[in-house]
């Protein structure tokens, strides 16, 4: 027996080489249906939405505690053919094909759906995925028949939150730390560095300049080492759970006993390490640069610097795909009888929502905020 549906996808068009898009980007994209026979579709839409959701489990005892969250950025959608039963939402939108409505009764064959959305231009943090939770942004087409099982089709669209560094200050703050130690009785003496940091935010592939003034006063020669690591941060129910990972080490030159030096390193960012993520309520994508100076037979002073990783620039195409802009009514717009490059006006800010169980106060910095025990990896 032939399935009534042979076939329902949803596809959209790059607009640049690694397939991101970002904040007032239009996708277009269409839902193509190949049908086996004649059958009758109730409704056709096509939802866009981004959101954030952790989810972990703990064991305590003989009891399991689940913890999720989730945080929803915006939800809309777009009906090519709409159930006569529905009620009309100001937020839904009835795609037609030349201002008139695709019919409901679908003839063997491939169908074509085009559409077309628009990134809002809030605040959205990037696409990530990580032990415990995620950040996605997504298309699914539904296609609902009476009587039966809704089929559903989804895809993902890989978003890159834009951050112009020179905007924000607190990016550009240079950062300076200093630390001494007095050796133990396998080594004496003592040692001292004192660390500076040009500013605070860096984009992938960027070098990271390091300088320090390195004090040996110790028997023993020191090597400066400098470790690049993450952290990833995931609240929910007032609970946090925490992941870190290593991303780089380098080693610096000897400084021999009885000897000082300045020393200037330049770390390169690697370009396929993910941006940090400081503006969702409910996961943090931190950085840090830890520098410390290895010393044989005792531990190893040292310095950790919050480290704020923004993607690297991406150049757009100035035209949109094949696309027509009047294929769908886009996500936020009313359609401009003379539209610019786009077809579209510029959209207003929408306000993301609040989680309902916000994660434990940071502090006073409202993008970087210190976590008062980010020191300890474990």
């Amino acid at each position: 027996m032939l399935s009534t549906i042979k076939r329902l996808e949803v596809i959209y068009n790059s607009i640049n080489d690694s397939n991101t898009f970002t904040n007032g980007d239009v996708i277009y994209g269409e839902v193509r249906l190949e049908a086996e026979k004649d059958f009758q579709i109730e409704s056709l839409l096509i939802k866009f939405k981004g959101k954030a959701e952790v989810l972990w489990t703990e064991r305590h005892g003989q009891t399991t505690h689940v913890y999720h969250a989730k945080d929803k950025y915006f939800s809309v959608r777009s009906y090519f053919i709409r159930d006569k039963n529905s009620k009309k939402d100001d937020r839904q939108t009835l795609v037609t094909d030349n201002l008139q409505t695709y019919s409901s009764v679908v003839a063997p064959g491939i169908h074509v759906y085009p559409f077309s959305f628009q990134f809002p231009f809030q605040d959205l943090p990037s696409s990530f995925k990580g032990a415990d939770g995620k950040i996605v942004y997504s298309l699914e087409a539904v296609l609902s028949r009476s009587m039966r099982m809704n089929t559903k089709r989804s895809t993902m669209v890989n978003f890159v939150s834009t951050t112009n560094v020179n905007s924000i200050s607190w990016l550009q703050t240079p950062l300076h730390d200093s630390k001494d130690k007095k050796m133990n009785i396998f080594t004496s003496g003592s040692v001292a560095m004192d660390v500076d940091l040009e500013k605070m935010g860096f984009r992938q592939g960027e070098g990271l300049k390091v300088v320090a003034f390195i004090k040996n006063s110790s028997s023993r020669e020191i090597k400066p080492k400098y470790c690049l690591y993450r952290k990833h941060s995931f609240f929910a129910r007032g609970k946090r759970r925490v992941h870190t990972k290593d991303l780089l080490k380098e080693v610096g030159d000897a400084i021999p006993p009885s000897a000082e030096e300045a020393v200037t390193r330049v770390i390169t960012i690697p370009r396929d390490v993910e941006p940090s993520i400081l503006n969702c309520n409910i996961i943090k994508a931190e950085h840090r640069l830890r520098v410390y100076l290895d010393v044989k037979y005792a531990s190893d002073p040292e310095i950790k610097f919050p480290v704020a990783i923004l993607p690297a620039f991406q150049a757009y195409p100035a035209v949109p795909p094949h696309y027509p802009a009047a294929a769908a009514t886009p996500f936020g717009f009313n359609p401009n009888p003379n539209p610019p490059v786009w077809g579209f006006e510029p959209q207003q800010p929408i306000a993301a929502p609040q989680p309902s169980d916000p994660p434990p106060p940071y502090g006073a910095y409202a993008m970087y905020p210190p976590l008062p025990d980010f020191e300890n990896k474990s």
